[in-house]
Parts: structure tokens; C-alpha cells; sequence
């Protein structure tokens, strides 16, 4: 009988640590991104994990997203190149009344 509130005990004393660590780690990791957005503001540079998936796009051979053009296709557009359009307006003549 003792055994088991000794037991239930434990396990309740060992769920309320678990349950205080994992808050705690939340919490931690809430104040690190915040600490990192505002830095990023202040220095004016991106924010780390946005570098990070930006140097990860930019050295996949296929690029980031499946589906996207890949970084040796010809028709993706490098950041150096130029693309001449001419302006037109386009009108929707098919209007309800």
C-alpha cells in the first residue's frame, strides 16, 4: 500500500519536473528568436535562419522548393540579369452589365 502512493508520488513529482524542463526550453527558445529579431532590426541585417535557408537555396543543385526551377536551368533568372518588357494596360472587355 505504501509502495504504491510512494509510486504515484514519484511519478507525479517526475511528470511536474518534465513538465517544468519542457516549459522551461520553450521559454528559452521564445527569448533566443526574440533576441535574434531584434538585433536584426537593429544591426538592419536578416535574421540568422533566414541566411541559412538562403545559402541552402543557393547551393541546391535543384534549388529550394521541388517543383522550382533548378539553379543550373537556363531560364531561372540570375540576380545580375536584366529582362526588358514593354508596358501595356490589359482591359477586361468582357464585363457583366
Amino acid at each position: 500500500m505504501i509502495s504504491k502512493i510512494l509510486r504515484f508520488f514519484f511519478r507525479l513529482l517526475f511528470g511536474i519536473f518534465a513538465a517544468v524542463f519542457a516549459v522551461s526550453l520553450l521559454v528559452a527558445a521564445l527569448i533566443v528568436v526574440a533576441l535574434s529579431l531584434l538585433k536584426s532590426l537593429v544591426t538592419g541585417r536578416k535574421p540568422a535562419p533566414a541566411m541559412v535557408f538562403g545559402r541552402f537555396q543557393r547551393y541546391s543543385p535543384q534549388g529550394m522548393w521541388p517543383g522550382g526551377p533548378a539553379q543550373g536551368d537556363p531560364a531561372s533568372s540570375r540576380p545580375g540579369d536584366v529582362v526588358d518588357v514593354e508596358v501595356r494596360e490589359v482591359r477586361d472587355d468582357k464585363r457583366l452589365p
